[in-house]
C-alpha cells in the first residue's frame, strides 16, 4: 500500500510538472529581477524533470513489480516462513525477470540489428537500456491515450450531467417523487415476506432496494436544488466543456498544418530558448493559463476515457471491495498515462514547451510520420466521437421513423431504463 501511494505521488508529480513548468516561465519573464523568485530557475526545473524522469522508471520497473511479486510470494521452500523469506523470494523474482527482459532485448537486438555499436550499447544499462525501455513504454502510453483521450472527451458531458442538477424541462419531480416511493414502498414489503431461508432472493431484493434508494436519493437532491443550479451552472459547464473541447481540437488543427510547413514544430525540432528567455504562448500570460487549463482537462478526460473502454471497465476501483493485485495495477495505469501526458501535450501542440531530461530523449519523437500520423488520428478520432455523441438522439429517432429501432441497432444503454409516466412523457427513473 505505502508503495502503491508512492508511484500515485509519482503520477501527480508527473501531471503536475509541465504545467509548473509554463507558470515558472511566465513568471521569471514577469519579474526577471525580482530577488524572492531567484531561486526559480531554468536549473530547478531542468533537475524536477529528471527526477520524474528517475523516479518514474523506479516505479514502473522496480517498486510495482516488487509490490506485485511481493503479495504473491510465501517464501521458498525450507526457509522459514515471514518477512524476510518473502522478500527473498521477491527479489530473487525481480532479478530472473530483468535478466529474461535483458536477454529477450538482446535476442532481438542480434536478429534486427545486429552490429557492434547496438549490440555495445546495451551494456550501458543507465544512459541507454533504460531510456530506451522507457521510451517504448512513452509511446504505448501516448498510444493508450489516444484511445482514451477522445473518448473521454465526449464521455466528460455524460459524467458532468451525473453530477450536476439538470433543468427540470418538460418533468414532474413531484410525480417521479411519488412513483419511486411506491415503488420501494413495494420492495419493503416484499422483502418483509420473503423467508429469511431464502438467501438469494432476499439479496436480489435488497440489491435492488438499494438501487431504488440511490433513486429516490438523486431526486431528492434534484428537488431541493435552486433555481440558479438548475438553470445556470449546467448550462454553464456543459457550454465550457464544449469549448474546451472545441479549442483542444482546433489547437490540434493548427499543429498540423505547422508540421506540413515548419520543421521547428517537431517535439524535437529545436533547443528551445530555455527557461524565462521567452514565452511559450503567442498570448503571453492568458495563453499559458490556456494552455494549463487544457493539460489538466485533457488528463482528467483520459482517466474517465480510460475507465470507459470496455476492456477496463471491470478494471475500475470500488470502496471497500477493490483487491490489492487491482490496486497495483490501477497505479501502474495511472503511472503511464501521467508520464505520456507531457509527451501527448507537445506531440499536439498544446503547449510548446520543450521536454527537458529523459523525456525529451524519446527517439520516435523525431520521426515526422509518426507525430503527424498520431495528430491526424487524435483530430479524426475526437471529431467522430463528439459527433457520435451529439448526434445519438437525432439517430434514436430516424431509426424509430423507419421502423428499424426493433432491430438494436443502437446500443444506449438509457434505453432500457426509460419508462413512460402518465403524463406520455418518457422519464429515466
Amino acid at each position: 500500500l505505502f508503495l502503491s501511494t508512492f508511484t500515485l505521488a509519482v503520477s501527480a508529480g508527473a501531471v503536475l510538472l509541465l504545467p509548473f513548468s509554463i507558470i515558472s516561465n511566465e513568471i521569471l519573464l514577469s519579474f526577471p529581477q525580482n530577488y524572492y523568485i531567484q531561486w526559480l530557475n531554468g536549473s530547478l526545473i531542468h533537475g524536477l524533470w529528471n527526477l520524474a524522469s528517475l523516479f518514474s522508471n523506479l516505479c514502473l520497473f522496480v517498486l510495482m513489480p516488487f509490490a506485485f511479486f511481493f503479495l504473491e510470494s510465501e517464501g521458498f521452500a525450507g526457509l522459514k516462513k515471514g518477512i524476510r523469506a518473502r522478500i527473498l523470494e521477491t527479489l530473487v523474482m525481480l532479478i530472473l525477470l530483468a535478466l529474461l527482459i535483458l536477454g529477450i532485448v538482446w535476442v532481438a537486438s542480434a536478429l534486427i540489428d545486429n552490429d557492434a555499436a547496438s549490440m555495445e550499447s546495451l551494456y550501458d544499462l543507465w544512459e541507454f537500456y533504460l531510456p530506451y525501455l522507457y521510451s517504448c513504454i512513452s509511446l504505448m502510453g501516448c498510444l493508450l491515450l489516444l484511445l482514451c483521450t477522445p473518448v473521454g472527451l465526449s464521455r466528460m458531458f455524460t459524467v458532468m450531467g451525473q453530477l450536476l442538477v439538470k433543468p427540470t424541462i418538460l418533468e414532474d419531480l413531484d410525480e417521479q417523487m411519488y412513483m419511486i416511493t411506491l415503488e420501494e414502498a413495494a420492495i419493503q414489503r416484499r422483502l418483509n415476506g420473503v423467508s429469511s431461508t431464502v438467501e438469494y432472493q432476499t439479496a436480489d431484493l435488497e440489491r435492488e432496494l438499494e438501487k431504488v434508494k440511490s433513486k429516490k436519493t438523486n431526486l431528492e437532491r434534484r428537488k431541493k436544488a435552486s433555481a440558479w443550479e438548475r438553470n445556470l451552472v449546467y448550462p454553464a459547464v456543459m457550454i465550457l466543456l464544449l469549448i474546451e473541447t472545441s479549442i483542444s481540437v482546433l489547437l490540434v488543427a493548427l499543429n498540423i498544418l505547422y508540421l506540413l510547413v515548419d520543421e521547428t514544430a517537431m517535439p524535437k525540432g529545436s533547443g528551445g530558448p530555455g527557461i524565462g528567455n521567452a514565452s511559450l504562448s503567442t498570448f503571453g500570460f492568458v495563453g499559458a493559463a490556456l494552455e494549463i487549463i487544457l493539460i489538466f482537462y485533457l488528463m482528467v478526460s483520459s482517466v474517465v476515457g480510460f475507465y470507459s473502454l470496455r476492456f477496463f471497465e471491470n478494471f475500475t476501483p470500488r470502496k471497500d471491495d477493490t483487491t490489492m493485485t487491482k490496486i497495483i495495477g490501477n497505479c501502474v495505469s495511472i503511472l503511464v498515462l501521467s508520464s505520456a501526458l507531457p509527451v501527448m501535450s507537445r506531440t499536439l501542440g498544446i503547449t510548446r514547451f520543450d521536454l527537458l531530461g529523459d523525456f525529451g530523449r524519446f527517439n520516435w519523437l523525431g520521426n515526422f510520420y509518426i507525430v503527424l500520423s498520431y495528430n491526424l488520428l487524435f483530430a479524426i478520432v475526437t471529431t467522430l466521437c463528439l459527433v457520435r455523441k451529439f448526434t445519438s438522439a437525432v439517430r434514436e429517432e430516424l431509426l424509430k421513423a423507419l421502423g428499424l429501432d426493433k432491430l438494436h441497432l443502437s446500443n444506449n444503454p438509457r434505453d432500457s431504463e426509460a419508462k413512460p409516466s402518465a403524463n406520455g412523457h418518457q422519464k429515466s427513473l
